[in-house]
């Protein structure tokens, strides 16, 4: 299963290259410009579409030791610079093999073939470079194509050319030996080159890093957000812990602040019976004896022996302590008693300030 996963991968990452390759091709449109092998080390270049101001003669050159023998022209050099070179290799310089696979595998075939490029050709999988003609139906349900390939040490000469005269980019091409006049010519590499030395970049492998950066990158913001995520889960249930404390704090509080205030407002509301004593004990002759004090609610009786008992209604209307008193009880007089027998009751003011 790994193997086949590799093999997914790999094939996805070259039709991502070709597909970068194709829109590049088409928001930029370069110069393009032909060399044709004609011998093993011999070239003739040319202009596939010369523009109408572009008169250059076709140029004929040796590739002696990776440089062109006679140079190019300063014309040529200019032409060349920035363009895309495609590269007609003879066919006698590379390899064709017919192959064969069931019909169920027509959407498989390049996995399939970069899968066993090694035991197709003589050379590592690793250096290869090769293209498929179409498939073509063929007897008992199977499809046959046409494997042709070649290895990167043969064309490295170009390629190092191609970076040398700083194209742009360079693409290998191979006739068929079947091939009509006509016919596409079956491309073999095309690849993009840097204006840095004679550096080449190789799309596939540049996608892998970026892939492989983008999800050590993922990766890395996972784990930080895991770490920054549960450092603020922890402080938030901190803060919400703090919080669910003060708010039974001020909630303890509320309670004992109504408690007191309850407690005032009973105070202040409800008579004492200490501070009616006072009271009375103020408002009252010396002549006055007091034998009974009964407080009820807010009513107060007072029973007792007094020299002037009608006198005692105007002194507790004085008080602001009491108000509305009278007599609930006839006054009478007895001759063993020295005084007036009265039975005063009065309401009482459950506020006491100062004395008056």
């Amino acid at each position: 299963m790994l193997t086949e996963l590799k093999d997914l991968f790999a094939t996805w990452i070259v039709a991502v290259a070709a597909a970068i390759h194709e829109i590049a091709a088409r928001v930029v449109r370069r110069r393009r410009v032909l060399l044709q092998q004609s011998e093993a080390d011999s070239f003739t270049a040319r202009l596939a579409e010369p523009a109408k101001d572009e008169t250059s003669q076709p140029a004929s050159f040796r590739l002696i030791q990776g440089r062109p023998q006679p140079p190019l022209s300063p014309q040529w050099l200019a032409m060349i610079r920035g363009s895309h070179v495609d590269v007609n290799i003879r066919p006698d310089q590379v390899l064709f093999r017919d192959l064969d696979f069931p019909k169920q595998a027509s959407g498989f075939l390049d996995g399939m073939v970069r899968a066993q490029i090694d035991r197709l050709t003589p050379w590592p999988a690793d250096t290869v470079v090769y293209g498929l003609t179409p498939a073509e139906p063929s007897a008992n349900d199977r499809i046959g194509l046409l494997l042709a390939a070649t290895s990167r040490q043969a064309i490295q000469p170009l390629i190092d050319l191609a970076a040398d005269l700083r194209a742009a980019s360079v693409a290998g091409y191979v006739s068929t030996p079947a091939a009509e006049a006509t016919a596409e010519p079956l491309r073999l590499f095309d690849i993009s080159l840097t204006h840095s030395g004679n550096a080449v970049i190789d799309l596939p492998r540049l996608l892998r890093r970026l892939l492989l950066g983008g999800g050590l990158a993922t990766a890395a913001m996972l784990a930080v957000s895991a770490y920054f995520g549960s450092t603020l889960d922890a402080e938030l249930q901190e803060l919400q812990h703090r919080i669910a404390q003060r708010r039974a704090a001020l909630s303890l509080n509320q309670g004992a602040s109504s408690a007191e205030t309850l407690l005032a407002k009973r105070k202040q509301t409800s008579p004492s019976s200490v501070m009616v004593l006072e009271a009375l004990a103020r408002r009252l002759p010396d002549t006055t004896y007091v034998t009974e004090l009964r407080i009820e609610g807010d009513k107060v009786q007072v029973v007792g022996l007094s020299q002037d008992a009608p006198a005692l209604i105007k002194l507790l209307e004085q008080s602001p302590q009491f108000t509305r008193a009278t007599f609930f009880a006839p006054t009478t007089r007895s001759p063993e008693e020295s005084g007036e027998r009265f039975h005063i009751e009065a309401h009482i003011t459950p506020y006491f300030g100062q004395g008056s």
